[in-house]
């Protein structure tokens, strides 16, 4: 139900581009977090858990809250929640630039978190509300790309801030989109709103954020307590239990924040999919390689980030492509080709990176391969996710669609960071044997994160070269395991979303109502 007549084509360029340009700051806050956290810890300093809560902390409010955002777009309007979360993105990011601690950009980053998450779920069930058909493909397509903008430029422009003006001018930037977007493009949106909407499921809520939570704060505890700590397992065990209470508590909802029934469709599955292929093949990558960048192989934040463009300035065009190819081909296919493109890239800068012991102009070529194979499916999952449900229900379809993909990376960051941690480690038990397990497992935890030095005084017995080649030994094996991630990822493409085309109409129909049929 809308509160105002349909607007004119005009008016729907208007909303697009209202969320468009509020999207354009969200990537910013990811990947341009990602490039100042070296920076952000040697200026207010931290543990590596501290330090890694940087980027987590965001991705796990984010991820945890999009379901209920969705709900809450529905039920009091898409527009409002939009808004709200518009503003609360500014209001954090201007705090953060005057935080004065390392436990304070966490909280703060927490925030912004869950502004982001109202944002980003009420703009996108706004969008899903204007356009129709093939139109909203395109629009989506064209958020997409916006996104992608966000993630190509974000490394460059956060280096160029960090080298200017010290990585507080990257929240500042992120608060001046949000003013933007709340002085020209708020003002020409209409609200509307799902006169059906279900209320807030907070106990579907409440469990799933805290599973998320157990097992991220597990996966960063584990590298340096160990994965048997007695501080570890009963967060593991926390999670496990949270989850069964979230799936009983959904299955027994009426209306629940999460439809478990819709994975019995394979098409619904093959979606989900995709989100997480481009997790493994592309999002960890915007946060580990400058880590190790700037970390391990030396450069500075600016060079950093013109490396970083390699990856990410395919988004700029192979979203559009994407969307253009679907005339000839099925969208199952276009992202199953993609996926293999992308693990082939993966392939290839492992070789790279092995052949040099560190980057250089020979990873360039294998990161715009990756970078141009994650843009396929990229360009296609935002609008295919808005195709599964009826129309009435966007702010469920979306909400679901992007809790798959930002808690998908806030949990795959926070297992390649873990999985990186934990090679490292054996790496190091071969280069330092005399050395205290306790020892071995924070220079370890601290290597992953980028910090040579502070391995270093943790092994003063082991040199800089030594610590290199075990970082480099760990980060060639992390790759080998996201190939293998990202081929089978292709595959299940292929097998449910082959003969799927963008345009085809949702296999869910709506009775009268608001029920699915």
């Amino acid at each position: 139900m809308n509160s105002q007549n349909p607007p004119n084509a005009t008016g729907r360029l208007a909303v697009l581009a209202a969320v468009c340009m509020a999207a354009l700051a969200l990537p910013l806050a990811f990947s341009g977090g990602a490039v100042a956290t070296p920076a952000i810890g040697r200026d207010l300093g931290g543990d590596p858990v501290t330090v890694s809560w940087i980027t987590n902390a965001f991705m796990l409010a984010f991820g945890s809250l999009l379901m209920a955002a969705g709900t809450l777009a529905d039920r009091f309007g898409r527009k409002r929640l939009f808004a709200c979360g518009v503003a609360g993105f500014t209001l954090s990011s201007l705090a953060l630039g005057f935080a004065t601690s390392i436990v304070i950009v966490d909280l703060l980053r927490a925030v912004q978190g869950v502004a982001a998450a109202a944002a980003l779920a009420g703009g996108t069930a706004a969008l899903a509300q204007e356009f129709d058909g093939p139109a909203r493909t395109r629009a989506f397509s064209a958020l997409g790309t916006t996104f992608g903008i966000g993630l190509a430029f974000g490394p460059v422009l956060a280096g160029w801030l960090i080298a200017q003006f010290g990585w507080r001018a990257i929240f500042t930037t992120g608060a001046l989109a949000g003013l933007l977007t709340l002085g020209f493009g708020v003002p020409r949106m209409r609200e509307s709103r799902d006169p059906h909407a279900r209320r807030l499921d907070w106990a579907g809520t409440t469990t799933f954020t805290a599973a998320l939570a157990c097992f991220t704060f597990g996966l960063i505890e584990a590298p340096s307590r160990g994965w048997t700590s007695p501080a570890v397992v009963p967060l593991f065990a926390a999670c496990v239990a949270f989850a069964i209470a979230f799936v009983v508590v959904e299955t027994r909802t009426a209306r629940p924040m999460l439809d478990l029934s819709l994975f019995r469709y394979p098409r619904f599955v093959g979606v989900q999919v995709l989100p997480i292929a481009t997790c493994y093949c592309y999002i960890v990558l915007l946060v580990v390689l400058p880590l190790r960048f700037i970390g391990v192989d030396g450069y500075d934040e600016m060079h950093a980030g013109w490396l970083m463009l390699a990856l990410s300035a395919p988004m700029l065009v192979v979203p559009f492509v994407a969307a253009a190819l679907t005339r000839w081909m099925s969208a199952g296919a276009i992202s199953g080709i993609g996926l293999m493109i992308a693990a082939a890239g993966l392939h290839a800068l492992g070789g790279a990176l092995r052949a040099g012991a560190g980057a250089g102009t020979t990873v360039i070529g294998p990161m715009l391969a990756i970078g141009f194979g994650a843009g396929l499916p990229w360009g296609l999952m935002d609008g295919l996710s808005v195709s599964v449900v009826p129309k009435s229900r966007a702010g469920m379809a979306t909400g679901i669609f992007s809790t798959t993909r930002v808690a998908g990376e806030g949990i795959a960051l926070a297992v390649v960071s873990a999985l990186l941690a934990a090679l490292a480690q054996i790496s190091l038990r071969t280069s330092a044997p005399l050395a205290q397990p306790a020892a071995v497992a924070e220079a370890a935890a601290r290597l992953a994160t980028g910090d040579i030095a502070a391995a270093a005084e943790r092994l003063p017995g082991v040199s800089h070269p030594t610590l290199q080649v075990a970082y480099h030994t760990a980060f060639g094996h992390l790759l080998d395991g996201l190939t293998i991630i990202t081929l089978l990822c292709s595959l299940a493409a292929f097998a449910f979303l082959s003969r799927v085309r963008v345009q085809d109409e949702p296999f869910i129909t709506e009775a009268p109502g608001g029920v699915e049929a």
